[in-house]
């Protein structure tokens, strides 16, 4: 079974897409607020995103948790509304699976009936299984869906993983792409020779999820000594936390960095995009609350989508989940140190647009 990944649709993962990691739209009693997460979704369609990501990091893991029980629904709102989009056809729909191989199973299947195109596979509360237990796993989940690997970074809640486990992992015929997002360069560089090492390496994508290092993984050309000879490999493209606000700079972003690498005239230098990437890793460290272990890097989102209109507030399922002291001040001072980094104008003009065709 090979998924429902068309070929238009893998040779447009190939060449590189933007794909913000969704937030869930809550009301103040930490209910979901249908009408906000179904909006995030079409600006997220409207900025120009390749694909979006469900049910991941960004979206809250507790998702699943009996208590909250919303999987099914936010899956189904964000497939819905791209299935309406005039661009629905050619965006990608990822869907996060979670938790030991029968749950991971159960929610690939889950995504696959709601049309979901991909299984973003995370290693989400799996520290004690072993490389080969979460190998099998992975095999399980993508006799279901085609695989998009996921290097989670442990301080989120994943594990270090070695060159051997992702050499592995991409000789798995049904993966198609590898998040890597480790947030360290030296394991970042692990998973990238050890899929230019493999087989499959040409028919592997590779994604950063590295958010504070977007624009050098993006801008780098890796090239890797293998067996066979070298080989080139670029990450094409990114599925990120950070690229859930600021959308629509993100994807004018990823459109240069493709054409300064192609060497295409009129676009900036290198130079020029590297001083930006140390703006967007300065951002980032706000938004993600780097200064205190990420504790409040999802509300950190929340806050410049709360703060552009696009949700009502900051809360999380888990109460405690909720800004450091001081992060809301660093946003600011992001926000007044790069006013270019922000897309405040384009989410206004939406918001009206939207508001006129679809009320609320």
């Amino acid at each position: 079974m090979k998924g429902i990944l068309t070929i238009e649709k893998k040779k447009k993962l190939h060449q590189g897409l933007v794909i913000p990691a969704h937030p869930l739209a809550l009301t103040a009693d930490r209910k979901i607020n249908v009408q906000s997460q179904r909006r995030l979704t079409r600006y997220y369609l409207e900025a120009g995103a390749g694909g979006i990501a469900v049910g991941v990091h960004t979206t809250q893991f507790a998702i699943r948790d009996a208590a909250h029980n919303l999987l099914e629904e936010v899956l189904t709102l964000a497939s819905e509304e791209v299935a309406k989009h005039p661009r629905g056809s050619e965006v990608i729909r990822l869907a996060g699976v979670s938790g030991p191989t029968s749950q991971a199973v159960a929610e690939a299947d889950l995504a696959r009936a709601l049309g979901y195109d991909l299984a973003l596979i995370s290693p989400n509360g799996l520290q004690e299984w072993t490389e080969a237990q979460l190998l099998e796993r992975a095999q399980k989940v993508s006799a279901v869906l085609p695989l998009f690997g996921f290097y989670l970074q442990p301080a989120v809640g994943g594990k270090v993983l070695g060159p051997k486990f992702w050499k592995a992992f991409a000789e798995i015929p049904n993966v198609c792409a590898i998040k890597i997002a480790p947030f360290n360069r030296y394991q970042t560089l692990d998973v990238v020779r050890a899929v230019a090492a493999s087989s499959r390496n040409e028919e592997i994508s590779l994604y950063t999820g590295n958010d504070d290092n977007i624009v050098n993984d993006l801008l780098t050309t890796y090239e890797i000594m293998t067996p066979n000879g070298m080989i080139r490999k670029n990450i094409v493209g990114g599925l990120l936390g950070q690229w859930a606000c600021w959308t629509s700079k993100a994807v004018e972003l990823l459109e240069e960095i493709h054409a300064v690498k192609e060497n295409a005239s009129g676009h900036g230098s290198i130079p020029q995009l590297l001083s930006l990437g140390q703006k967007i890793t300065d951002a980032n460290a706000a938004i993600f609350d780097a200064a205190n272990q990420f504790h409040g890097c999802i509300p950190g989102i929340h806050y410049v989508l709360q703060r552009q209109g696009l949700l009502d507030g900051i809360w999380c399922l888990d109460p405690g989940e909720t800004l450091s002291a001081g992060q809301a001040d660093e946003i600011e001072r992001v926000y007044d140190d790069y006013p270019e980094l922000s897309d405040d104008q384009f989410v206004s003009h939406f918001l009206q647009k939207d508001l006129q065709a679809h009320g609320h």
